[in-house]
């Protein structure tokens, strides 16, 4: 029985009626796709951890004041939304001078399957459609401000009418759409030129040969064949530190600078974040006999060729299921 269902079992007194056990339960249902949602909202994994704690904490203390005009899901994302909202309005970030989100981190595919495997028609399963997780829509969407992007999110990616998100947001129906359209030219302005011709699914036999040369070039060091790799436009960022290369010879560039092409003891990991290819490095250490994680990073692959690779610190390896330490012989 879905909560909703068990809602109007309830009768008249509805959530108020509700202990705290059996509110938990109904509420933990939707834990996943809130989480997304709020990811979408703030750029953060961690950001939106926080702002779905609140929003079953916000949820609790106001459950009389569910009425039941919409459904008990719906009513939690306008709780969520607000979450998001209030932690925008108290510290918003901006985008770094060239663009780059700082406090942009990684969304397992491991956690997204959890809502894809609802199946094509599930609405969860459109929240983590590949054209509005993987992160180049994210960044794009951390340049907008909080309403119109609370707005492009919630009608876009949600397919929620006008007047729910004028509700919502306590605005008119034309100020909704009004600013629907700002935040789709704000989109338009930030996103790859190429992002219209991006398509969800499994990846090509092409595009995982790509990432497996890719993987083994690095694990080289071998700048050369990674150079082959890289459309002239590539874009290479490593947040929180502050940094954006873009073309061919800035990122070879840097490469070469930081030393990588001298590094040695490195193996990899496949994985998958935000629906796109990812690759986890582990490095050699002499200490600890074993790899231990350096840096994750998710590639962009557009028409053959590597357009972007965002890398992440070993911090985030934990919530990737990825193991903690590769032994001396590089397996598992």
């Amino acid at each position: 029985m879905d909560a909703d269902t068990w809602l109007e079992e309830l009768g008249a007194g509805g959530l108020g009626d509700v202990d705290e056990s059996a509110f938990s339960q109904m509420a933990e249902r939707h834990r996943r796709e809130l989480h997304v949602h709020c990811y979408r909202m703030l750029g953060s994994f961690e950001d939106a951890e926080d702002a779905v704690q609140e929003t079953f904490l916000r949820a609790w203390r106001g459950r009389e004041t569910f009425e039941g005009r919409s459904t008990f899901r719906a009513w939690l994302y306008r709780i969520a939304t607000n979450a998001c909202l209030d932690l925008l309005g108290k510290s918003r970030p901006e985008p770094a001078t060239g663009g780059e989100v700082l406090w942009l981190q990684p969304y397992p595919d491991l956690l997204l399957d959890e809502l894809a495997a609802g199946g094509a028609d599930e609405p969860e399963s459109a929240a983590v459609a590949r054209e509005t997780i993987e992160l180049a829509y994210v960044v794009a969407v951390q340049h907008l401000a909080p309403r119109p992007r609370a707005v492009l999110i919630l009608r876009d990616v949600l397919g929620w009418p006008a007047k729910d998100v004028a509700d919502l947001l306590g605005d008119s129906v034309n100020s909704v759409n009004s600013a629907l359209q700002r935040a789709r030219a704000g989109m338009r302005e930030h996103l790859p030129s190429e992002r219209q011709d991006w398509s969800g699914g499994e990846q090509d036999a092409g595009t995982r040969d790509l990432v497996r040369r890719y993987t083994d070039a690095c694990v080289a060091t071998d700048i050369p064949a990674l150079a082959s790799m890289l459309r002239d436009d590539v874009r290479c960022s490593m947040p929180p530190t502050p940094g954006l290369y873009v073309g061919r010879d800035a990122v070879v560039r840097d490469w070469v600078e930081s030393g990588f092409e001298g590094m040695k003891g490195l193996r990899a990991v496949g994985t998958r974040v935000n629906r796109q290819p990812a690759v986890a490095f582990y490095l050699w250490r002499e200490e600890e006999s074993a790899y231990l994680p350096l840096t994750i990073d998710v590639l962009r692959v557009t028409g053959g060729e590597i357009t972007e690779i965002v890398t992440f610190h070993a911090d985030r390896f934990a919530r990737l299921d990825l193991p903690e330490r590769l032994p001396a012989d590089g397996t598992r």
